[in-house]
């Protein structure tokens, strides 16, 4: 990759473009192992100091009237719809993106901002009934300050989904994005917002370590924490933050399944399950992690997945001929490779792939997997897709539901009012009924439940519930007497 001089070479934002007190990170293409950029990192300091600016700057922009804050997130909208390649040049190589999968990242953003924009016209309350002869409003407030923390898989729209509300229905934002996708994940958004008129020290960009995450989530006057990540990493999010009493948003793991049931089209089941496992390599906390399929049906299905795994090209994706890229870096690659041998160890039969070069690991298929195999039973994060078996259609319901995750669930059929039937019975914050598990819109709520997320969910109108307090007021004419 070619790159250019840009606003944030050495640099973090905080409204203006600035040294970071922890010096320079270098941010490393995957692929390639070559430096692509480099960033500022901030300390602690630069996060106390962004905390006070963004205090100033939150109380006018909050007081603004909502159309100035409308318009920026449509000016911010148009100016990344006019001109995508501003964020997936920096996709493709900072995540390991496919350029597809890129230029679908780069469309939800557009779509987040444009949300965002709506959001901030939205009804913020409503009139309540009173027992007493006043006016009695519930509505909603911005909490102050949200602090953002996003991961490095879907950097862009996994920050802004929290940025363009939180920002849009008054808040401040101190974002940390993931150290290994700081501009996707960040800078480039940063300028973007910037570009389309958003005011000094509302949104602040530190690429920094755990420990700036760690004052971010318990800083007194950070009242909201928006995390996007592993569970294990929530449930010590959760527990720092817990004592403090703040809001505190999660949005976690998934080890999601991918039911066939006996009357589907299984070259079209098999089209759904490839895609809903392998994009983006499988890193994606939507991922189809276990494939369930009839028993009799199994053996032709994984076939079908097989063929369509060993027919996917994976490579640098800066070359568009290579639909899949890198695992994001040497830590993972090795994880998903441990997990692949444990279960075929464990008797599974490998059906494609289970090999890796460098960093770029091969859609792989695993057939015969018991219920209790690592790759059934654990989020892998890497391009596996695990198929097992069920004889009856409420056993595949129990299995579903075994899980200790709860994020998103696909139901493959040939009667679509049978499944929907099924849903009742399955606990998942998600249920896409002809569908794969990878779905996003910025319309529609997303969250998981059980291990896969807790506390409010992204999307639409219900960003107010997520990013505001709900506020009651009274008044009335005169003021009340009472016996003392």
């Amino acid at each position: 990759m070619t790159t250019t001089t840009t606003p944030w070479d050495g640099k973090i934002f905080d409204g203006s473009w600035i040294d970071g007190g922890a010096g320079t990170l270098d941010v490393t293409a995957p692929a390639t192992g070559h430096s692509i950029a480099t960033v500022g990192g901030a300390n602690i300091d630069d996060l106390r100091a962004a905390v006070t600016k963004a205090t100033a700057a939150q109380r006018e922009w909050a007081a603004l009237p909502y159309t100035e804050r409308a318009a920026v997130m449509s000016r911010a909208s148009a100016l990344l719809a006019a001109d995508p390649d501003r964020l997936t040049r920096w996709l493709v190589p900072e995540s390991g993106s496919g350029q597809g999968k890129a230029a679908f990242e780069a469309g939800l953003v557009t779509s987040e901002m444009a949300e965002a924009a709506g959001l901030a016209s939205q009804p913020f309350g409503q009139v309540l009934r009173s027992m007493k002869p006043r006016m009695s409003i519930g509505r909603y407030v911005p909490i102050g300050i949200v602090g953002v923390i996003s991961p490095f898989n879907f950097p862009a729209i996994l920050s802004m989904r929290s940025v363009a509300p939180a920002l849009a229905v008054g808040n401040a934002v101190i974002l940390k994005p993931d150290p290994r996708t700081p501009i996707s994940g960040g800078l480039a958004l940063a300028d973007l917002l910037a570009e389309a008129g958003l005011p000094d020290g509302l949104l602040h960009v530190l690429p920094a370590g755990a420990d700036v995450g760690a004052e971010l989530v318990t800083h007194p006057d950070i009242g909201c924490i928006s995390f996007t990540g592993s569970t294990p990493a929530g449930r010590k999010i959760g527990a720092a933050a817990a004592p403090l009493l703040k809001k505190v948003h999660l949005e976690l793991g998934g080890n999601n399944a991918l039911l066939v049931l006996p009357d589907a089209d299984l070259d079209a089941a098999a089209s759904a399950g490839a895609w809903g496992s392998f994009l983006h390599q499988g890193q994606i906390c939507m991922t189809a992690g276990r494939h369930l399929l009839p028993s009799d049906l199994a053996a032709s299905y994984t076939g079908k997945l097989a063929d369509k795994a060993d027919a996917i090209p994976v490579g640098d994706p800066t070359d568009p001929a290579n639909a899949l890229g890198p695992i994001i870096d040497r830590g993972q690659l090795e994880r998903v490779d441990d997990i692949v041998q444990s279960t075929v160890r464990g008797g599974a039969t490998l059906a494609a792939g289970g090999t890796y070069d460098e960093l770029f690991y091969r859609p792989t298929v695993l057939a015969d997997v018991s219920p209790d195999a690592p790759a059934f039973t654990q989020e892998i994060f890497g391009p596996v897709a695990p198929v097992a078996t069920y004889d009856t259609v409420d056993e595949a319901i129990d299995i579903i539901n075994s899980s200790e995750f709860g994020l998103s669930v696909s139901i493959l059929t040939g009667n679509a009012l049978r499944a929907y039937e099924l849903a009742d019975r399955i606990r998942s914050g998600a249920i896409h009924i002809n569908d794969q598990t990878v779905d996003d819109e910025a319309v529609a709520p997303f969250g998981g439940t059980k291990a896969s997320g807790t506390g409010g969910h992204f999307g639409s109108s219900v960003n107010l519930d997520t990013f505001c307090d709900l506020q009651w007021v009274t008044m009335q004419a005169d003021i009340e007497r009472y016996p003392f």
